[in-house]
């Protein structure tokens, strides 16, 4: 190969390196949208935990109150208060800059998927936290007041109580992600709605040990949450036939049109300028299409030992002239010049005289170059 066309180091690290960089720089505006939901919401951080210690207060016996046993935690409490509902607020934001970040490695129809997932994990996240503030907290609280032995004064720290509150809100707000989690399951094919189905009493039982763990230790919230997911599980099974259903379909359509649209209005003009060269000629159009959902792009380092290998091959077969040799390597660095400076439609007649001329591993060159222009488009 010639020096021209060998890959440098900067060009292989360059797609790791634009990857790192992309990462930071939304990492940094999740922190900064975090931060500034923080300023907005610090100056009401009393008032936000007068919120939240309100079902706690309602059930405790008249005249007992909540008590700080450390000086610093009136202001430090409310604070961190503050800080988390500020992550809970923005969790929208970070999961779109989390999808941002994996969309351009995804399929149209991956994408069309994800997006619903998207917004009903927010969605079910948040209803799991409100169903845990007004259905769960008053029963747990009003059971657990209740039982203390007589003589016995309730007075909750509020430091204990905030770090309480906000494990049962993040476990109700996960349990509430069973849909999700089931969909996601089926959709990368680990399981299917028949297995999971069939697996229904283990599922059951499972959703009780939760229960168990991320509650206090009563049969009241373990049931509180073991039943929603429960029926979470169930409409999961619902709706994962339904996702499968598109992503077949959105599959199939996909694969329908043998030669993307770029290519196939290309390949049709280039028929109808010379139908007589097309007859009896090797290029198949149905064989070389590559189908996106079966094809795996060669990397730089393998589309140049690829190219290294053809060159070997071709001086040591019998039979194919010199002069078709020369070419068609001529061809191949053509191509290169030719998308390095932009004019991508000489690059693709180029490509196309590959297909039809050259042998098995330059066509299979000729088609990830292809592939690589239509990706770019």
């Amino acid at each position: 190969m010639s020096a021209e066309n060998t890959p440098n180091v900067t060009t292989q690290e360059q797609p790791l390196v634009a990857h790192l960089i992309e990462l930071r720089d939304r990492v940094l505006r999740m922190v900064i949208v975090v931060l500034a939901v923080f300023l907005v919401l610090f100056p009401f951080a009393n008032d936000l935990y007068s919120a939240i210690a309100g079902p706690m207060r309602a059930a405790l016996p008249e005249g007992s109150t909540m008590i700080s046993t450390k000086p610093i935690d009136p202001f430090l409490i409310p604070f961190k208060l503050s800080l988390q509902l500020a992550v809970f607020v923005a969790v929208p934001f970070i999961l779109y800059q989390f999808w941002a970040f994996v969309a351009p490695g995804l399929y149209k129809h991956e994408k069309r998927l994800v997006i619903p997932l998207l917004i009903s994990s927010t969605l079910l996240f948040y209803l799991g936290m409100a169903f845990a503030y007004f259905v769960v907290f008053p029963l747990v609280f009003a059971f657990l007041a209740g039982t203390a032995p007589e003589g016995v004064e309730v007075a909750t720290d509020m430091g204990s109580y905030l770090d309480f509150v906000m494990t049962l809100f993040f476990a109700f707000g996960i349990a509430f992600e069973v849909p999700i989690a089931t969909i996601i399951l089926v959709w990368m094919g680990v399981t299917t709605p028949e297995k999971l189905r069939h697996k229904r009493p283990y599922v059951i039982v499972g959703a009780f040990v939760a229960g168990m763990f991320l509650t206090p230790p009563d049969v009241i919230s373990q049931t509180l949450l073991a039943f929603p997911m429960w029926v979470l599980f169930e409409l999961g099974l619902i709706f994962s036939k339904g996702f499968v259903k598109q992503h077949r379909q959105a599959s199939e359509n996909e694969s329908v049109d043998p030669v993307p649209a770029t290519a196939g209005a290309e390949m049709s003009e280039y028929k109808e300028d010379s139908p007589d060269e097309m007859v009896g000629s090797d290029i198949d159009p149905a064989q070389d299409y590559i189908d996106p959902d079966r094809f795996v792009p060669l990397s730089d380092d393998e589309m140049e030992a690829e190219l290294d290998e053809i060159e070997e091959e071709e001086s040591e077969e019998a039979g194919v002239s010199a002069d078709s040799e020369d070419s068609n390597k001529t061809k191949l660095q053509q191509v290169q010049q030719f998308r390095n400076s932009g004019d991508v439609e000489k690059a693709r007649d180029l490509l196309y005289e590959i297909l039809q001329e050259g042998n098995a591993d330059q066509r299979l060159v000729a088609r990830n170059i292809l592939a690589q222009l239509d990706s770019d488009d």
